[in-house]
Parts: structure tokens; C-alpha cells; sequence
């Protein structure tokens, strides 16, 4: 076989196929970065833990539980904004949709003595519909995601002081007026032996559903062939504009469930509850390997890039390493994130 015979074979290969033959480990890089990630977070864990009457503090079953339970609120909205970011959007207001919908589940069954499935199924319906408006505001009237969710952070937090009277809702249960119904308390206990948080079973359940949606379904493939090339996807077919309002529906409804969580493990409402888990929970699709342009990501690298951020906080916390510093190693890993993302993307186009 001649050399130019030998070029053509290997051009007619497919490009993916190329791909991994000139940056195998680049692509795998970039491909498992948050698993990666997550297990050398995790082996620093075991090698930096404090250690008490030699039981190493960062294995023991309470720690372990409570990053988890730190995880499942953050971890649900990033399952949600993973749709929205492989479809070329954005979502800033998801943290104030959570104190909003917190603080709305509470009063309904504490001051208008509202069942606990009835209150939960109101709630959800509404980060469902505040998602939908957000996302037909921005794709009909073509204004960035950026900028409609940005007000739409500000109209939720608004939302959530005058519904909760700008002050703390307490949650105490019972029967009767000023009462909650004792089956909302079941969102904060722990099952199997009282070791895995209820909040943390519903992120799993959340998770692989999402999963499922994003990877064995029709809507998850136009999901990603709207953010690989909107021009393309409508050509073939798709309705766009469908496509990216469902998928900010889907992250007011995430949003929605995480701040009835919120509520239900604290025992009280907080109308400020959420500020800033729209940047833990972007950071934790961008650390998962989504990428901001739209078209790549999976539900399987968000939840472990949520696992990571959680479980880096907490080995610093254990150390009483300062909150500032926390904040700033965060920021480093995100960068780092986008900075691989970046250099693989230019690579695949050259």
C-alpha cells in the first residue's frame, strides 16, 4: 500500500476517530476530569484528615453524610442548569428561586395550614413555570439567557421577602394552627440504619432520571444538537425555541425541589437561602465537563463535580482552613476546569 493510499484510508476516518489518535490524553482529560478530580479530592481527604483517638475524622459515617447532605441541594440544581448549559443557555436565578420556593412551601402549611404533598406539588409547579417564563422571555423575545435570568434573580429574591415578611419562617410541626404536618420533618431524617440523608437519595433519584432524559431520549439528543449548532438543529427539524424553554423549566423545577429540601432539613425557611449556589452550581457543570459553548456534557460529570466542590469544603473545614481561602481554591479549580475545556476545543479545531 502506497503512502498516499496509507493518507487517504486515514482521512477518510471519522473525526472523533482522528481525534483520539492525535490527543488521547487530552481528550481523556477533559473527558473525566471531575471523576479524576474527585478521586485525588478524595485521596487528599484520607492523607490530610485531621485524626481523633485514631479514627481519621473525614471517614467517619456523620461526615461523610453531612457532605453528602451539602451536596444534594447544589447537586440537584446543577443536574438542572447541565440542560440549560449544553442548550446554550444560562440560568443566574436558580439560588433566589430556591430561598423563594423554600420560604413558600413553609408558609403555606404554617400560616394557611396547607397539606404537605399539596404544598410541595404548588411549589414545584411554580419553579417549573418560573423557569418556563425565563426561557420563552429569552428565546422569544431574543434577549441572553444572561440577562433575563439576572432580572430574574432579582424578581424571586424580591418575591421571597414579601412572602416570608423579609424574616425567617420556623417550621415546628404538629397539628393545628402555626403548625407544619409531621410527615414535611421526613425530609430531614436519614434512612438505612440513619446514615444516608433523605435529601441525598432524591439527588440520586434526580440524577439518574436526568440521565436517562438527557442520554435515552429524543429531547436529550435535540438538547445537545440545539447547542452543537442551533441553525442546524432548526434545519433538520427542531424546534428550537421548544427545546430551550423546556430546558429552563427543568432548572426552575430543580431549583424548586432543592429549596423544599432546604426547608425541610433546617426545619425553617430562610427567604436569603441559596445565594450564590447558582455559581457553585454552574461551577459544578463547567468542573463536570459540560461546555459553556453548549453541545457537550453529561448528568454523570455534573453530580461528580458537585461531589468534588463539596467534598473540598469540607476536607478544608475540617483543617479550619479560612472561608476566603476555600473561596479562592474554588475559583482556581474552575478556571482550571475552563482553561482545559478551552485549549481541547481549539486543539479539535485545528
Amino acid at each position: 500500500m502506497t503512502t498516499e493510499t496509507t493518507q487517504t484510508v486515514a482521512d477518510l476516518a471519522p473525526p472523533s476517530v482522528r481525534l483520539r489518535r492525535r490527543l488521547p490524553a487530552l481528550d481523556i482529560l477533559v473527558r473525566f476530569q471531575s471523576l479524576l478530580g474527585l478521586v485525588l479530592v478524595l485521596v487528599g481527604g484520607l492523607v490530610f484528615s485531621p485524626r481523633r483517638h485514631g479514627t481519621v475524622l473525614f471517614l467517619t459515617v456523620d461526615n461523610l453524610a453531612n457532605i453528602v447532605r451539602a451536596v444534594s441541594e447544589t447537586g440537584i440544581i446543577a443536574v438542572g442548569m447541565t440542560f440549560v448549559i449544553i442548550a446554550g443557555g444560562i440560568d443566574l436565578s436558580v439560588g433566589a428561586v430556591l430561598g423563594l420556593s423554600g420560604v413558600t412551601v413553609a408558609t403555606l402549611m404554617v400560616t394557611h395550614g396547607w397539606g404537605t404533598v399539596a404544598a410541595i406539588v404548588v411549589v414545584l409547579i411554580a419553579g417549573l413555570l418560573f423557569g418556563l417564563v425565563q426561557g420563552a422571555v429569552s428565546t422569544v423575545m431574543r434577549i441572553q439567557a444572561f440577562v433575563v435570568t439576572l432580572a430574574g434573580l432579582q424578581v424571586a429574591s424580591g418575591l421571597a421577602r414579601m412572602v416570608s415578611g423579609d424574616k425567617f419562617i420556623n417550621i415546628n410541626y404538629g397539628h393545628g394552627h402555626g403548625l407544619a404536618p409531621p410527615s414535611f420533618a421526613v425530609l430531614g431524617d436519614r434512612l438505612f440504619g440513619n446514615v444516608i440523608p433523605v435529601s441525598a437519595v432524591v439527588f440520586v433519584l434526580v440524577g439518574a432520571v436526568a440521565s436517562v432524559a438527557l442520554n435515552g431520549t429524543r429531547f436529550g439528543q435535540h438538547v445537545f444538537a440545539v447547542g452543537g449548532n442551533e441553525r442546524a438543529a432548526r434545519l433538520s427539524g427542531i424546534n428550537v425555541r421548544r427545546v430551550k424553554i423546556i430546558t429552563f423549566g427543568l432548572c426552575g423545577l430543580a431549583a424548586a425541589l432543592s429549596g423544599v429540601l432546604d426547608a425541610g432539613q433546617l426545619s425553617f425557611a430562610n427567604p436569603n437561602s441559596g445565594t450564590g449556589y447558582e455559581l457553585t452550581a454552574i461551577a459544578s457543570v463547567v468542573i463536570g465537563g459540560t461546555s459553556l459553548f453548549g453541545g457537550e456534557g453529561t448528568v454523570v460529570g455534573t453530580i461528580a463535580g458537585a461531589l468534588l466542590l463539596g467534598t473540598l469544603n469540607n476536607i478544608l473545614q475540617l483543617n479550619n482552613v479560612n472561608a476566603d481561602l476555600q473561596l479562592i481554591v474554588t475559583g482556581l479549580i474552575i478556571v482550571a476546569a475552563a482553561v482545559l475545556q478551552n485549549v481541547a476545543a481549539r486543539r479539535r479545531a485545528t
